[in-house]
């Protein structure tokens, strides 16, 4: 049940509706949520909510006792036991088969005879993003920065809550378990902002992220030796905005439903090809995943605090991490790398003053530039299905071979039409938002149908899963 589906839309309709009715009454709200939220999940594969009510009621009993406990070695192996087994079920069920397949490589590579061990069975939809999310919940009681969930039924909800379960964003328990108790307020001028936010969001995901996959990127990546380096140069800038638009889409329809229902999800991007170096693109790339491998990776694991050396350690420790977290494949881990190594070097430049001479302007310019390409080039991992493939990309690329003739023209025109769009003014965009909102509401809905379907009939194609429901 995708947010691009009819299915969706209508049980998201029936929770709206449910939920105003009951705004009065806060268990009953949240109930309706709850079960509202599974039958989201189950909609993919109905036996793994299993999973995540067990992770829910492990993190939900050992956050408690944790909190009640004044014994410091009880309250350690209490986080442990929350670590373990939601970890355990995320590595059982993400990585199991690629370290059984890797170990069992380096086995016969080293001689020995070992057969592989694979287990057959569906990875779940948005483990990494649950598991993470609950996990902050057990770590932040233990470091005594939150109180424990009111009820059972209200940590439930806090994992499930539909919106923004299966692709995040990620949202601590600070930010949402309060909003869940106090009573919802709606305002005219935000449900207009969230109606805009949800229509923007199928649009890049239909007119952008589809037809530039489909029409560019599945075609160059497929077979990148029978294009020339022209074509295969803009299938890499292309996958950048087709990834932006595919993921910053499901952003924007799980914050713009959530403030629907009275919540307030905190934003995910912030136009991140935009930055002027690999630190700032984090700070503006998958803000709930960055700041979560900040807080609870690579702060505990010492940071900064602990000299360049160490600080360069923690970087390329975290990222690598950061890379596996995204799938069970080397491609990953290699995409961590990238990024690991030009934090590191970004963090070298800056403490040896390079660069400080150049004019603002300029240096900005060249800092975009190079930050855009690097993140371009890890790209080419991350969309890579194995190293043959991205190896054919570059060296596709390195030809420096000219030609257009594979390059349709409309989707050209999507790919400059979403890099100019990129690159609006924050303020302009305010603008754009209080003028909707002053329209009269059923002007606003026609006007969000009407561009979502002229979005439908340009992309002419189908539409495609959102590309983070595979991690």
């Amino acid at each position: 049940m995708a947010f691009n589906s009819i299915e969706y839309a209508v049980l998201f309709l029936s929770a709206f509706a449910g939920f105003w009715l009951l705004a009065g009454r806060p268990r009953a709200r949240m109930l309706l949520l709850l079960v509202a939220s599974y039958v989201f999940y189950a909609s993919w594969v109905p036996k793994y909510l299993l999973l995540i009510l067990l992770s829910s009621t492990v993190d939900y009993l050992t956050g408690g006792a944790i909190h009640r406990s004044a014994s410091q070695q009880r309250r350690r192996l209490l986080l442990c036991v929350s670590l373990v087994i939601n970890l355990g079920i995320l590595c059982t069920f993400k990585y199991f088969n690629f370290f059984a397949a890797e170990a069992t490589a380096l086995l016969n590579a080293l001689g020995f005879q070992a057969n592989p061990v694979h287990l057959s069975f569906l990875l779940p939809v948005g483990i990494s993003f649950y598991t993470f999310q609950s996990l902050s919940y057990t770590i932040d009681i233990y470091r005594r920065q939150l109180e424990p969930a009111k009820t059972f039924y209200q940590y439930l909800l806090f994992v499930a809550f539909f919106p923004q379960l299966v692709a995040g964003p990620i949202v601590r328990a600070k930010q949402l378990l309060e909003q869940f108790l106090a009573p919802p307020r709606l305002t005219v001028d935000g449900a207009g902002r969230a109606v805009l936010l949800i229509g923007l969001g199928l649009v890049k995901k239909v007119a952008i992220a589809d037809y530039l996959g489909s029409h560019l990127v599945d075609p160059v990546f497929s077979n990148p030796q029978m294009y020339s380096s022209i074509e295969t140069l803009a299938a890499v800038w292309g996958y950048a905005f087709q990834i932006y638009a595919d993921f910053s889409a499901y952003s924007d329809i799980a914050i713009g439903s959530a403030a629907l229902l009275g919540f307030d999800i905190p934003i995910n991007f912030n136009a991140p090809y935009t930055a002027v170096d690999l630190r700032d693109f984090w700070q503006r790339w998958h803000i709930s995943l960055s700041t979560w491998l900040r807080d609870y990776l690579y702060i505990p694991m010492g940071g900064s605090r602990k000299g360049p050396i160490r600080t360069y350690l923690n970087l390329a420790a975290t990222m690598l991490i950061g890379g596996l977290w995204h799938g069970a494949a080397l491609t990953f881990v290699a995409w961590g790398a990238i990024h690991g190594a030009a934090l590191i070097v970004t963090r070298l430049l800056q403490r040896l003053g390079i660069g400080k001479k150049v004019p603002g302007v300029v240096a900005r310019g060249l800092g975009v530039f190079f930050t855009f390409h690097v993140v371009c080039a890890a790209w080419v991992f991350f969309r890579a299905p194995d190293f043959d493939t991205a190896q054919e990309v570059f060296a596709s690329i390195a030809a420096l071979s000219p030609g257009t003739g594979n390059l349709p023209l409309p989707a050209a025109g999507i790919l400059l039409a979403a890099a100019v769009t990129h690159w609006i003014p924050a303020d302009w965009m305010d603008r754009l938002r209080a003028l909707f909102c002053r329209l009269p509401s059923p002007v606003q809905a026609a006007f969000v149908i009407a561009l979502v379907f002229a979005a439908s009939r340009l992309a002419s194609t189908e539409v495609a899963p959102f590309i983070y429901f595979q991690f």
